[in-house]
């Protein structure tokens, strides 16, 4: 069984919509796409074929004022337009929908990986939580927090999967995936730092205590993460990243930036055949 992981990152997801647009063009089939944060919304469109979606997403809604900001966070209480963004844009009869009947059709399973908020734990839903113009399970994997509040699933809080497990190739291995491609958003050599995490974490631990410590020890989970695929890099698991992010933070806009970043994506999804 053959799977592929994209692990997000705000704009620098990028990268990965166009690893899965060379992937759409080559018509290389993943039996099992997981996706964290960005990663998830951009292997549903994947899931459903619909070639260069995401790029649009990213290269122009996003620089719309709808789409997320500090006016909107000041109005709502949520930086990122998720509403906008999972139902707006994405429910049929909006600007850009998913093709559900192309989900419900495809045998790829798709995985969904989130935070629970009061548990600091990682959930995982599927296809099967899916339905037409119901997409709350990607936009909250998608959910940061204090940037956002958390988005409710069955009146239960969930925010970035990124938090609890953000390269969750544990999770695929027990679900029977033998070779995995792992997409990450930066360098192979990138080791997350804590600073920023804290602080956070910081903000989260009145509320949810758990969810905070989870958000305090995440640096530390990437990094575990990270050099346990990288020992297996080039083997069962084979992990395309960018050389560098062209100073591209997890919500930067800059059009050229992201464009070499698409660009860049697509000309190294070429790999994986040689690798199959």
């Amino acid at each position: 069984m053959l799977g592929i992981i994209d692990v997000g990152g705000g704009t620098r997801g990028i990268f990965g919509a166009g690893v899965l647009d060379c992937c759409l063009d080559k018509n290389i089939q993943f039996d099992y796409c997981s996706g964290v944060s960005a990663g998830a919304a951009n292997l549903i469109s994947y899931v459903a074929k619909q070639h260069g979606r995401c790029r649009t997403f990213y290269m122009e809604y996003a620089f719309r004022d709808e789409y997320m900001g500090w006016s909107h966070f000041r109005e709502s209480g949520d930086f990122i337009n998720l509403r906008y963004i999972y139902a707006t844009l994405s429910n049929s009869g909006g600007e850009n929908p998913l093709d559900y009947n192309a989900i419900e059709a495809s045998s790829q399973r798709f995985v969904c990986t989130t935070t629970e908020a009061e548990t600091g734990r990682p959930a995982y839903f599927t296809e099967a939580d899916l339905a037409r113009d119901n997409y709350r399970i990607i936009a909250a994997s998608s959910c940061v927090p204090v940037l956002n509040r958390p988005v409710e699933i069955d009146g239960r809080p969930y925010v970035d999967g990124g938090v609890s497990d953000p390269i969750p190739v544990k999770k695929a291995r027990e679900d029977g995936i033998e070779r995995v491609v792992v997409i990450l958003t930066r360098p192979k050599d990138y080791f997350r730092r804590a600073r920023k995490d804290l602080y956070f974490a910081l903000r989260l631990r009145r509320k949810y205590p758990r969810l905070a410590r989870a958000m305090a020890n995440r640096a530390k989970t990437y990094n575990r993460s990270l050099r346990e695929i990288l020992a297996e890099d080039g083997k069962d698991i084979l992990i395309l990243a960018p050389k560098s992010t062209a100073h591209m933070r997890t919500l930067t806009l800059n059009k050229d930036a992201m464009a070499a970043m698409y660009e860049e994506g697509y000309a190294m999804a070429q790999r994986i055949e040689d690798w199959l």
